[in-house]
């Protein structure tokens, strides 16, 4: 598939999916943030790997939203598809990914300051 059609899916499926996780904060995660930080798409768009960055409240881990995602998954992926029915004919199956790339800047920015 064309490098830039696949690059515009990703990016229409991380905003989209960031404003889903957005609003069901409260009622799905208990308020936890969740923040898209990248998406990548598989070549023929069957699959979606979602990468985010959690915050966790509540006495919850992040384990524990990791959990609650992927109990959810159906349900948010039914609320992606709504909103890029237009766009996609098919909505790809998602898998949700702890990005910890924040994790490891901040362990090289400790490494740099020692």
């Amino acid at each position: 598939m064309d490098q830039t059609r696949l690059q515009k899916v990703e990016r229409l499926i991380q905003k989209d999916m960031g404003v889903i996780l957005q609003q069901e904060a409260v009622a799905l995660f208990e308020g936890a943030m969740i923040t898209v930080t990248r998406v990548r798409v598989s070549a023929d768009l069957s699959v979606a790997r979602i990468y985010v960055s959690i915050f966790p409240l509540r006495n919850k881990t992040i384990d524990d939203i990791i959990k609650l995602l992927e109990e959810k998954k159906t349900f948010i992926r039914m609320k992606l598809a709504q909103k890029v029915k237009n766009q996609l004919r098919v909505i790809p199956e998602i898998s949700f990914f702890i990005d910890d790339s924040l994790n490891y800047i901040e362990n090289i920015d400790n490494l740099l300051k020692k």
